[in-house]
Parts: C-alpha cells; structure tokens; sequence
C-alpha cells in the first residue's frame, strides 16, 4: 500500500486530519531543504510537498515563484531534486509529494521520469497545469511506477467534474480554497466550508485543502472539513526570512509546523 493511503488510514482511526507543508526544493538551498524536512516529520507533518523549481510556475503566487527562482539560482535541477529524495528517504519513512509543472516531466521523458521519482522515494506527484483531459500518458506511467497522481479541482468545479476528477485522482484530492494563485491569506471564504462539505459527498478519496492557509486558527477550522490541510507560501515565507541564517529557517519552521499540528489533532 502506498505511504500516502497508510498515512491517511492511520490518521482517521485516531481522528486526526493530516498537515501537509510545503517548501521549495533548493530554497535556499540543498542541505537546508533536507534539514527542513526532516524537522517537519519530526514535529507533527504528517505528509511533506516537495515543490520542484521551474522558471514559470503558473499557479504560484510571488512568494513561491520568488522561491523557485532562489532555488533555480542555487543549482536545483531534476537530477538534484532526485538525490535530496534518496538522501531524505533514508532517514525518514513520511510521504513525500512531489508538486511540479508539466514543462519539465515531458522534457525528462514521463515514463522515465516516473520511474526514477518512485525510485528515489517520491509517493505521489501535483502536476497543477496538467488538466484531466490531457493527463492520460502521464496518468499511465504514474500507475506503471506506483505513483499516485493528485489532481486539483477549485471552488467554481462543478460537480459532475468534481465526481470525474475524484475518480481518476490518486493519493488524495486537492482542494483550492479559492480561485487564484498560492500565497498566504488572512481570510479565507466564508463560503469555503460548503464548498469542502460537497466535495467530500461526491468523492470517496481522501480531501486535502490549500491555498491561503497561514495560521493555526484556519487549520483547526478546516480540520472538521477536510481529511487534510496544506501550508506553503506561509512556511516559504519563514524561510525567506532567514536568508543566510539555516539554522534559524530550521528552528522556525519547525517550531510553526508544530503549531499548525497541534491544530489539526482534535480538541
């Protein structure tokens, strides 16, 4: 069984609702993404997104583009991204989703590319700029490799397309709060809980739910709708922060993710 259904298996038993971070692969750079990982296991992540840089990341706000281009700076490239996986995946056994553009995957060659992301360690993989309609050679060497392939549907999905994408993801399905691009918010839509309440109605895979989501008191909200919750441009920022400073990024974010955590556990 794949990490990803295990994990999420184990979490309703206990009742607990799965948090999902997410960080830029490279960003700063190579050791400090590997520190961050695994400090985020060791403080409650129950699931880590591993975003691979690309150069025009169409669904990310300014803070993640900002990020890619940092890594992209530094040196990450696929081949680099494979190796932090293998160096991670040795040390720790959390599921590890890779979020990236389809641009670079159809360059490496999708089968081959499948095949050395499971190799490496990866469990699933968020291609945001793949559409149900166009996935099929990609869905099949995702499933060849024991993949499972995540696909996105937003709050203006209806709900025949929500059914249909619900069938062909894998993994999980992931939530946009809100229409638009990542990036931390302040308040998300009142009408946000409707919209995850039919969505879990109409599809029998696990939902994740992300963008905007940057603190605690959101998380614990989200948590009595959705089986997990994802936080990226929020941790992003953290380690932005701390430019030149490792170290700090590691013990702040770490310290957040915590946080973010104990929210989704049950009061």
């Amino acid at each position: 069984m794949n990490r990803i259904h295990t994990m999420f298996s184990e979490l309703r038993k206990k009742g607990e609702t799965a948090l999902i971070p997410f960080i830029t692969a490279g960003d700063p750079d190579v050791k400090t993404t590997e520190a961050l990982v695994l400090e985020m296991a060791a403080k409650g992540a129950d699931l880590i997104e591993l975003g691979l840089p690309f150069s025009d990341p169409l669904a990310d706000g300014p803070t993640i583009q900002a990020a890619s281009q940092r890594a992209l700076a530094a040196g990450m490239n696929t081949k680099k991204f494979f190796e932090l996986v293998r160096r991670v995946r040795k040390k720790s056994g959390i599921p590890l989703v890779l979020m990236g553009y389809y641009n670079p995957l159809f360059k490496y060659g999708l089968e081959r590319f499948a095949r050395d992301a499971a190799a490496a360690g990866i469990d699933g993989t968020i291609i945001p700029d793949l559409p149900l309609e166009e996935a099929g050679p990609w869905m099949q060497a995702a499933q060849r490799a024991g993949l499972a392939n995540i696909f996105l549907i937003a709050p203006n999905t209806p709900p025949e397309r929500i059914e249909k994408i619900g069938r062909a993801s894998k993994g999980f399905l992931y939530y946009v709060s809100v229409t638009g691009i990542t990036g931390a918010r302040n308040d998300l839509p009142p009408e946000l809980s409707e919209g995850l309440t039919l969505a879990r109605k109409l599809v029998d895979i696990p939902l994740a739910v992300g963008f905007g989501i940057s603190r605690p008191e959101q998380v614990a909200m989200l948590a009595r709708f959705a089986d997990g919750i994802i936080v990226g441009s929020a941790i992003v920022k953290i380690v932005e922060r701390h430019a030149g400073n490792p170290a700090g990024a590691v013990k702040e974010v770490g310290e957040f993710v915590k946080r973010l955590k104990d929210a989704a556990r049950p009061a």
